[in-house]
């Protein structure tokens, strides 16, 4: 298994974190940290904080963010075979690829109704907390909201706590 060492914007909030593994360690950006570490158990040292806010790119981070999301969040649910499955199927009949899921969340949302029925909207809204929860934010649910209004609303706000 391979990490690579994340570039940390100086106008980013960020916590500098190291990851301990035999005689090497790894700079991490937090986001990914705590998924590493819950899976791999390995030892994470705090080495620097620095508190600032990120303007989030309306079609780079927060998207980059987002497909990571529902690609964990698909993973943890279905597993590797199942996501494969849920991602063939959208590019089949919705001609959505993976990558496109971030900036087509109507279309995404429509695939997974469609395949899941009711349980798609459990599905929306573990990635919804995920999401906010990785952002920083906390995730509440507003009536008459759908999936792709959550995702139009972070884009709006541009300013997150990374």
């Amino acid at each position: 298994m391979s990490f690579r060492s994340s570039v940390f914007d100086s106008d980013s909030e960020y916590k500098q974190l190291r990851l301990i593994h035999s005689r090497d360690s790894y700079n991490l950006n937090p986001i990914i940290t705590e998924d590493i570490t819950w899976q791999i158990g390995m030892m994470v040292e705090v080495i620097g904080v620095t508190k600032r806010l990120r303007t989030v790119e309306k079609t780079g981070r927060l998207d980059d963010l987002l497909l990571s999301v529902v690609d964990e969040t698909m993973l943890q649910v279905f597993r590797e075979a199942g996501t494969k499955a849920i991602y063939d199927y959208l590019e089949n009949k919705y001609h959505l690829k993976r990558e496109e899921i971030a900036e087509k969340p109507e279309v995404f949302s429509a695939g997974l109704e469609r395949l899941m029925v009711s349980a798609a909207q459990m599905i929306e809204k573990l990635i919804l907390k995920n999401l906010y929860r990785k952002l920083g934010l906390k995730f509440e649910e507003k009536k008459g909201y759908e999936f792709s209004d959550y995702i139009k609303e972070l884009r709006k706000s541009a300013v997150v706590k990374a």
